[in-house]
């Protein structure tokens, strides 16, 4: 019998013309049946820091009064041997040719949600998918994507991707935590170090997982999935 899994998944600076070089992909898995407990489980860490129940967790409010707060949420990650992470890192935006791959940089993003979430998928297991919402016009490349994801797998009876659909990040609190996850990842890689309270959280990311986070793990690492994707395009130095 197939075991059922959702995945969560949110990016950081996806965009292709907003000045920052880095752009990340992470999603976070758990089986379907534990989710009610994870979502009740990160509700109650924010009522325990007196956060009401529609606060957002996000990256970019890490913030040294809250930061007590998100040690607690990351040290509950790395608890519950039910989540699971991957992140999918493009150091460089900026040496990407679209025009010789015949792409927009939308249809590049969507490839690598495809290169993100291949490796998650087990053909033992069915999986529902749930992405924060990118824009109304998304909708046509993610049916695309969940074709793509189905043919790769044979999945023909749609019995591996059963569903991938758009969320509103304010009312899944996994898909908030993916934000924070990779978030951490983003600020590694675009080298910042203007936040203490957010270089404090890197640290505790890096003991907990035992990873600099600055490189690809094993394949296989099923807790904290990193994947640095390297452009078969030079740099347009030419070194």
């Amino acid at each position: 019998m197939l075991q059922e899994f959702n995945i969560y998944c949110d990016e950081s600076c996806h965009l292709e013309h907003d000045r920052i070089k880095t752009m990340a992909l992470g999603a976070i898995w758990c089986p379907t049946a534990k989710k009610d407990e994870i979502f009740t489980r990160l509700r109650d860490i924010k009522l325990k820091h007196h956060l009401g129940n529609d606060f957002e967790l996000k990256w970019n409010k890490v913030s040294p009064g809250k930061l007590e707060f998100y040690n607690d949420v990351i040290d509950y990650f790395f608890d519950d041997d039910d989540l699971h992470f991957r992140v999918l890192v493009i150091p460089d935006k900026s040496v990407l040719d679209h025009e010789a791959y015949s792409q927009s940089h939308d249809d590049f993003y969507f490839k690598m949600y495809f290169d993100l979430l291949k490796v998650i998928l087990d053909p033992k297991n069915g999986y529902n998918i749930y992405l924060d919402i990118k824009d109304t016009r998304s909708q046509k490349k993610i049916n695309h994507l969940k074709e793509v994801l189905r043919s790769s797998h044979y999945d023909y009876e749609h019995s591996i991707v059963r569903r991938i659909q758009q969320v509103r990040s304010h009312e899944v609190e996994l898909v908030q935590l993916v934000d924070l996850l990779t978030g951490t990842i983003s600020y590694v890689h675009r080298g910042l170090k203007s936040s203490h309270a957010k270089l404090t959280l890197i640290e505790k990311v890096q003991k907990r997982s035992g990873y600099s986070l600055k490189s690809s793990t094993l394949f296989k690492e099923d807790k904290v999935n990193l994947f640095i994707w390297k452009s078969r395009n030079l740099p347009k130095n030419g070194k």
